[in-house]
């Protein structure tokens, strides 16, 4: 395997990728993690439907993630601003383990792909889960943030 890592120059400089002469494609990314609550937590949080003094917490967790997303470039030094045309995000509760899977699929047209992006979104939902439940417990674990799926670009990726 002959990979070099690609915001790396030749002389060993951190560099942003030159992406001009890449074709305009369609690409699409999802990412997923967990929030993993201690059991008491969890049940209190499904007795309120997930609700607290702050809001629902879904919802604020997917207007969080979806600003994040928008924000990526912001955030990572080296990645592009990318004109994002949909991003879905969706909290799932998943009562036999105590969590909330979090999932977040991302897509534009452009240069380069969206898997920062979708990363960035579940990261800033999960921490915006454990920002507004903290009250309740500082044992609530961010976990399993990874890609699942890109497509678009050279290499398509699937984990499955």
């Amino acid at each position: 395997m002959n990979k070099k890592l690609s915001h790396i120059n030749e002389d060993g400089d951190a560099t942003m990728v030159d992406v001009s002469g890449k074709k305009t494609s369609a690409r699409m990314a999802t990412a997923s993690g967990r929030v993993i609550f201690p059991d008491d937590v969890y049940k209190e949080l499904e007795s309120n439907q997930f609700s607290n003094k702050k809001g629902s917490i879904f919802q604020i967790a997917i207007i969080a993630g979806i600003q994040a997303a928008k924000k990526t470039s912001e955030l990572i030094p080296l990645c592009h601003h990318l004109a994002l045309s949909k991003v879905n995000i969706d909290v799932e509760p998943l009562p036999e383990s105590h969590s909330l899977k979090i999932e977040c699929t991302v897509k534009c047209n452009d240069r380069t792909g969206v898997e920062m992006e979708a990363l960035t979104a579940v990261t800033v939902s999960a921490l915006t889960v454990y920002d507004m439940c903290k009250a309740l417990s500082h044992d609530i674990g961010i976990t399993e943030i990874q890609l699942e799926y890109k497509s678009g670009g050279k290499h398509d990726f699937n984990r499955k």
